[in-house]
This record gives C-alpha cells, structure tokens and sequence, in this order.
C-alpha cells in the first residue's frame, strides 16, 4: 500500500466520539468561554491554560481536532492553525529570531514572506540574505555568526525550484540555526519535511488542504517544544486565531485530501506534458517532469506533484494576456487549491534564470475539470489570439 492510499483512511476515518452523540463532523463550537463547576478546577486549567478549554482566543476544541489531523497527516508531534497562511508564517518567524540575527531566505519565497523579512523585521533589527536556494554553495557562503534561521520554500512559488531539504537541515544544526519550510505546494501527501530533518513546516490552509476556495487559514506544524513555545508567545499575544467556523469547513475538505492530490497530480502533469511541445513555450518549470533540471532531487524527497506550475513564453505579454483572457476553464485569480483552474501572466524576473529574453511567465493552476477539457481550452484560446476573427 502507498503512503497516499495509507492517507486516504487516515484522514477519511474518525472513531465516533459519544460527546458528540455519534455526530460525523466534529461539532463547530461556537462560543468565546467555556465555563467551570467549581474554582478549583478553574484554577487548574488556568495553570495549563493550552491544555484547557478556557477561552476560544486559546483553545477551541473544533480548532483543536483539525490540529491533531494535520499533526497526524504532516507525521508532527503538534499543530496550531491560525488565521490566514502568513500568520502562520510571520509567526513562526518571530519565534526564532531577536534583534540583531540573521535570516537566510530562498530569494523565491512568497511575495509577503520576502517583505515581511526583508522590510518588515529590518525595522526591529533582524537581517535577511536572499539567495539562489538550490545552490548549497550559496546556503553556505550566506552563514554568519549571528545567523539563526534558514527559510525554505521548495519548490518556489514562481519558478518551482527545490533546496535539498536534507542537507539544509544538516548545515542549519551544524552552527545552531533553525529550519522553517512552507510546504503548502507538496501538501503533508507529498512531501514530509520533519522526516527530512526541518524543524517547522507551516502551510496555506488556503490552498489544497482547505481544498474548496472557501476559507483563508494557516498552521505551524514541528516539534511539541518548538509549537508550544509559538502557541505561549505569538500566538496567545499577536492573536491570529483560526476561528471554529474555518476550522469545521477545512477539516471537511481535508477528508478528501489525498483523494483530490491524486486528481491534481495527474491532471497538472497531462497539462504541463502538453505545454512542453507548444511553440510559444520555451520552458515549462514543473518538479514532476522529467525535463525538470532537479527532477531526481524531487523524485527524492518528494512522493508526488501538486498541480501548480509555471511556463516561460518569448510571445509578448500582452498578447499572452490576451491568450489568458480567451480560456474558458481558467479563471484569471491569485490563490490555487480550489476546485477551479486558475491563470496569471506576469513579467519575468530580471536574473539568470531568464536569459532566454523570456517576454512573459505564466502560472497555471489544474483544478477539477478534466483535462482533456483543458487542453482543449488552451489550444483554442491560442489558436484565437493567433488567428483573431475580423
């Protein structure tokens, strides 16, 4: 049996609980306090107040349960879900550094995590470094004394690149730095960086897990230690609570998860195969093919491929604008993981990577619908563009 038919019961299967009178889903419980019979157990729980169910700012039992699946799913000894992916992320961050550390940052990452370390914490006096992360040299040459924290990101969100997660793991613990990973890409079916040796893994919830474009979430995920520490600091004090609410809706979506990685996998590398041999295309960046400059790396600390990617084309923007404006089956949005095929055209990073005078990058995300139907959107919407009716 595979690890993501292992999954398919793992996050499908719950022992109904008699609390609940039998009840499929988790009850949405829907109330800032919870009350006590008597002061001494009141004094209890406050002496372990994230072990009890005292205000829903710190403990929620929906929120609680949807921890313990994704603890269990990401194979990490805790969770703690927040309220959008980059609390999860700022979070996480301000766990590990103080004033005057260092951070070294693929300089791929997430648009927000880039600004949010790169201007955002130099106002509190923490430096970033932002660096080709498939390069170890790079990792290596970027350490300083005063260097506390590597941040990955793998693959990257535009151009798909992976960092060996192993030996950044390594070289982080050889001079006492942490490793935190956004590993919303992969999803906990597809890649588990704990058993790599990172330290935190934070996620979207937005994007696959949550899995219906219906809530906006994230969460930390690591060891008991490092979790704690976050749940007793920034997250009692910065207050980026997921609420009970997004909590029921994304434990409901995470029943089908593997199921719905298995689709995306399969569709985006349909789509992506037949990009590869579309004239307009120069380069498809997506870490299941083949063709993919680290695709043996991927094969390695990867077990499959989510259905996000990017291609280069030397058409002129505009008209690849254009090309997104005529498809039928992608919607033109931001975010990715819903049921929905999605499209952004954007101009290239001015770098190495696009000495090929590049003129346009487009991301695709391959949602539901099937891909033969998208194929087909993709060759008609060019073949208008190209040959517009008069």
């Amino acid at each position: 049996m595979s690890k993501l038919e292992k999954q398919f019961t793992k996050t499908a299967y719950d022992p109904l609980d008699k609390r609940h009178h039998g009840a499929i889903h988790v009850p949405i419980y829907q109330n800032s306090l919870f009350a006590f019979d008597s002061y001494d157990q009141f004094d209890e729980a406050m002496k372990a107040q994230l072990d009890h169910h005292i205000y829903s700012r710190g403990n929620n039992p929906t929120v609680q349960y949807l921890e313990m699946k994704l603890a269990d799913l990401e194979e990490a000894e805790s969770a703690k879900c927040f309220a959008s992916g980059m609390a999860a992320i700022s979070s996480s961050i301000m766990s590990v550094v103080s004033q005057g550390d260092h951070v070294i940052c693929v300089n791929q990452a997430y648009g927000p995590t880039r600004e949010f370390l790169g201007s955002y914490m130099s106002r509190f006096g923490v430096e970033t470094s932002f660096i080709d992360g498939s390069s170890m040299e790079e990792w290596r040459s970027a350490v300083r004394p005063n260097t506390k924290l590597f941040y990955l990101e793998s693959p990257t969100t535009m151009y798909f690149e992976l960092q060996d997660l192993r030996k950044c793991a390594e070289l982080a613990r050889s001079i006492g730095a942490v490793t935190i990973i956004d590993n919303t890409w992969a999803t906990p079916c597809y890649q588990n960086p704990t058993k790599l040796g990172v330290d935190l893994v934070v996620h979207s919830i937005t994007k696959y897990i949550g899995g219906h474009s219906d809530c906006v979430g994230g969460v930390v995920l690591g060891s008991k230690e490092l979790v704690e520490r976050i749940q007793n600091n920034e997250y009692m004090l910065l207050g980026g609570i997921m609420t009970p609410q997004t909590a029921a809706l994304v434990a409901k979506g995470l029943r089908t998860l593997p199921l719905r990685m298995q689709r995306h996998e399969q569709s985006g590398l349909q789509v992506a195969e037949h990009l590869v041999k579309q004239s307009y295309v120069t380069r498809v960046n997506h870490p299941g093919l083949p063709s993919h400059p680290q695709y043996e790396l991927g094969q390695s600390q990867m077990s499959g491929a989510s259905s996000v990617f990017s291609f280069l084309s030397s058409e002129p923007l505009e008209k690849m604008k254009e090309w997104a404006n005529r498809l039928k089956y992608f919607k033109i949005g931001v975010s990715w993981g819903g049921f929905e095929s999605l499209v952004t055209v954007n101009r290239p990073v001015s770098d190495e990577k696009t000495s090929d005078h590049s003129a346009a990058i487009v991301r695709l995300y391959v949602g539901m619908e099937d891909p033969s139907d998208l194929i087909a959107d993709i060759n008609r919407a060019w073949e208008q563009v190209c040959n517009p009716v008069a």
